[in-house]
């Protein structure tokens, strides 16, 4: 089951967090993982340790995926070492929650250049690299389906997301490149915890509102992109898995 010798996975931001998991897991399933991060180097080389140390293969390589440039030496470097792709993740976003009033067209690029575009440039090099049975797993959020407060913008990024999977299923299908989301819901990470929310009242706000009672590890979200990554997921495209606890609002 979620066998992945042989094959080889590409993760965007990758340093820390989701990604890191996603990358730990890939590895262990059997995989050789480009480790894709935009400045945390020291992050990346960590998690490309850890795998080297549980006896994987993974290398780290440097690129901010909104720029087309950085998206082309991250493929040229998997090629030089890997020869091939089997397995994009779609992980690399930002985030940033503001009120309408304070909404500026730099907020809304910011995060739309690289949590939509980027996402498409990046699939669109990777693609060129991939043959049948390529898988792509692109990494949303709870708040496309969910819209959050003050997240309007965000929000939308997340639901782009979500539109370009569907979209990009059904162009790709004829090749026999398959592509899914996940729509993770409140993961504890370093990120939540430098927002100041990995503790508090709004934490248990959202673990009274999921039925199993809990935020999300990492590995929760590792685990489900690791089944799409993997063959075991041979007859599936096309789908957004919200992976959320239960959690409904």
């Amino acid at each position: 089951m979620n066998d992945l010798k042989g094959k080889v996975a590409v993760v965007t931001g990758a340093s820390k967090g989701i990604g890191a998991s996603i990358a730990e897991y890939l590895a262990a399933a059997g995989a050789s993982v480009v480790v894709n991060y935009a400045s945390s180097k020291s992050g990346a080389d960590s998690v490309v340790a850890k795998i080297k140390s549980a006896g994987g293969q993974a290398l780290a390589v440097k690129g901010d995926v909104s720029l087309p440039a950085d998206i082309a030496h991250l493929f040229a470097e998997t090629k030089k070492a890997y020869g091939k792709l089997d397995i994009l993740i779609n992980n690399a976003g930002i985030y940033e929650f503001l009120p309408l009033e304070q909404i500026t067209p730099e907020h809304f690029h910011k995060q739309f250049n690289l949590n939509v575009l980027g996402l498409l440039l990046t699939t669109q090099e990777a693609v060129k690299m991939m043959g049948p049975g390529g898988s792509i797993v692109n990494v949303s959020s709870i708040v496309a389906p969910m819209p959050a407060p003050t997240g309007s913008v965000y929000s939308a990024t997340k639901a782009a997301v979500d539109a370009i999977t569907v979209s990009l299923a059904g162009e790709l299908g004829p090749r026999k490149i398959r592509v899914n989301s996940i729509n993770p819901g409140l993961v504890e990470t370093e990120g939540l915890q430098s927002a100041g929310l990995a503790e508090g009242e709004f934490r248990k706000h959202v673990e009274e509102i999921t039925p199993l009672g809990r935020i999300a590890q990492p590995r929760d979200i590792a685990t489900a992109a690791v089944f799409f990554a993997s063959d075991d997921a041979g007859w599936v495209t096309g789908q957004t898995l919200v992976l959320s606890g239960g959690a409904r609002q």
